[in-house]
């Protein structure tokens, strides 16, 4: 049922293929009114000229009505919207921060794949060293209410982390000096000391850019508590509005205005975005099984089962593991108890994890053989990567070898069958993740029986997210399974911040942000500074690996599986020319570079 060995992944090939390709890229009521989805029976035809259909080779014969135009979408909002609001603590689709950028847009866009930082509202940006940053708007941009759009609209939004300090924008002027304006290019002064271009690309690929008048207005009336401001309406520059917000769905319609038709070679295929609300990702999946759902981002347990039954269902690699890796649930120890304060035992455990197993069961297949590395392979991070040193100074699977490490750190077992040494014992440890992320349960369950296994006492414990963020946030807690940055252009950097920083380290029961574990090292800092402010590829190639090298030493958490970013999963019921790895003008995401196939859908049967 599942493998003991760690696979040899024979998709290691076609991956290699699609990166070099792409390094060189320059409610229920919508879906009644849909008019008929073919997707779900017999309505599958061969795909003949079509490109970017299902892994099966099929696609649908396309919709009949309205539907046939219009685009439906889920997987991103599972409760009524409230507040569109950005900054909100958690605004509805799709003005959440960093999601799709369809009514809001970004300066620049990340390409996950290759890396790349590609034109957004700044039709250029230039890096001068570690120094500073210069972007060049695009020109002709409006508001959707008809406004223009200026560079004081970019001051602006950036400049409400100061006027509200509370805002995750904030974070921003921890890196920058200064930013100004000059006719249509904006200048970004970065810290003289922090020196970070990457945390600096990431804001600028990450953070809606917001109208000033609009927000200037929220701010006088919640005295500069823009977070708390609430609001129906969402007034951006992206290629669709905010057409209707109910407990069933959230409509989106084309701009017929957008400033984009040029630069993006046409306006969105679609003349309407749908997201039906669902209570479950069960209700998501059998809709989009059927043909009712044209795209997704949800957890699809064996979604391969669905494209063998002849449904026109795709991803965007071709074979296991379906999707690029983006992010890295991590093995979180708490280096303050006894037993998980040294780096042999931390090791060892590393060595007892069976990783093939999360893979295939927990995560049906999706994810690679995990590296002994805070950087993500197979995607745009894989420069980056030592991987004749992860291999040979990082660990696998290899209960053995475990054991062997921790009997040469001098623990033996005793008459419970458990390690000790100098009286104490290896556990009972408490193996925590929130109730209910199905994936990571499963995961930590492997893991308890494979500690137990090899004689350390272990056993899974889900508490609801709150309960497990605060108690991993406060140091309370032995082991648990939780996020670390994922993929953008401030990683692997951000990664090792967030899993070895020791700047501003807080004790037992404070309020953690980073390194969750409270490891304690007198090299790490200096070696992030060095990173951060890596004024080449050459000099940040040096650095990550010298942080990596010292990770791989002292093993402060591990990886258990790669994730997607985001699951990108369609059905070509409707539509043609998704992307994917043998059709790759866009990645695999639905921000980002990733708008760039709402311009390119190809209708089915039109």
């Amino acid at each position: 049922m599942t493998e003991l060995e760690p696979r040899r992944i024979s998709d290691r090939t076609s991956r290699r293929r699609f990166m070099a390709a792409t390094g060189t890229l320059g409610g229920a009521a919508a879906l009644a009114a849909c008019g008929g989805a073919t997707g779900g029976g017999g309505g599958q035809s061969d795909s003949g000229d079509l490109v970017g259909v299902g892994n099966n080779g099929q696609a649908g014969t396309g919709r009949s009505g309205d539907g046939a135009d219009q685009l439906f979408i889920a997987g991103f909002q599972w409760g009524p919207p409230t507040n569109f609001n950005t900054f909100a603590g958690a605004p509805a689709w799709p003005a959440s921060s960093n999601v799709a950028q369809y009514v809001y847009e970004t300066l620049l866009r990340f390409h996950i794949v290759s890396g790349e930082l590609l034109p957004g509202l700044a039709a250029s940006h230039e890096i001068t060293g570690n120094e500073s940053i210069s972007l060049t708007l695009q020109e002709g941009i409006t508001w959707h209410d008809g406004s223009e759009f200026t560079v004081d609209d970019v001051l602006y939004t950036f400049e409400l982390g100061k006027i509200d300090p509370g805002l995750g924008i904030a974070s921003f002027w921890t890196e920058v000096d200064e930013m100004t304006a000059e006719g249509s290019t904006i200048n970004i002064s970065l810290n003289t000391e922090r020196k970070n271009v990457g945390a600096v690309l990431a804001q600028l690929a990450q953070q809606f850019i917001v109208p000033k008048a609009v927000f200037e207005k929220a701010a006088e009336e919640t005295g500069n508590k823009v977070a708390s401001w609430e609001t129906d309406e969402a007034i951006g520059t992206g290629p669709f509005t905010l057409e209707l917000a109910d407990q069933t769905q959230v409509i989106l319609a084309r701009n017929e205005d957008y400033w984009g038709e040029d630069f993006y070679g046409a306006l969105p295929a679609m003349t309407k975005i749908i997201h039906p609300i669902f209570k479950s990702n069960e209700d998501g999946n059998l809709k989009f099984q059927n043909g009712e759902l044209d795209v997704m981002q949800q957890f699809v347990p064996q979604i391969s089962k669905m494209w063998d039954s002849g449904k026109p269902v795709g991803t965007y690699l071709q074979e296991e593991p379906y999707f690029v890796p983006g992010s890295m649930p991590m093995f979180l120890m708490n280096t303050t108890k006894p037993g998980l304060d040294d780096a042999a035992v931390r090791k060892a455990l590393a060595h007892a994890v069976d990783y093939a197993s999360i893979a295939e069961t927990a995560m049906s297949g999706y994810s690679s053989q995990v590296l002994a590395s805070l950087v993500i392979p197979d995607g745009a991070e894989d420069q980056w990567i030592d991987r004749d040193k992860a291999d040979s100074d990082g660990w696998t699977f290899d209960a053995a070898k475990a054991e062997t490490l921790l009997q040469e750190a001098g623990y033996a077992k005793g008459d419970d069958g458990f390690y000790a040494k100098d009286g104490e014992k290896l556990g009972p440890w408490k193996l925590i993740t929130p109730q209910g992320w199905t994936d990571w349960n499963a995961a930590l369950e492997i893991v308890a029986k494979n500690f137990q296994a090899i004689g350390v006492d272990a056993a899974t414990n889900f508490p609801q997210e709150a309960q497990t963020s605060t108690a991993i946030q406060n140091g309370d807690f032995d082991m648990a399974c939780w996020y670390v940055a994922g993929t953008n252009p401030s990683t692997p950097w951000q990664r090792f911040s967030d899993v070895m920083s020791n700047v501003e380290m807080v004790d037992l029961g404070q309020t953690a942000y980073r390194n969750f574990g409270r490891w304690e090292n007198a090299e790490v800092n200096d070696l992030l500074e060095v990173a951060a402010a890596a004024p080449d590829d050459a000099s940040k190639k040096e650095a990550i690996t010298a942080l990596d090298d010292l990770y791989r030493v002292e093993v402060p958490a591990f990886p258990l599986m790669y994730r997607p970013d985001e699951f990108f999963e369609f059905n070509a019921s409707n539509w043609s020319n998704w992307p994917t790895e043998d059709n790759d003008y866009a990645p695999p995401m639905f921000r980002g570079a990733g708008n760039e196939w709402i311009f390119q859908l190809k209708k089915i049967g039109a």
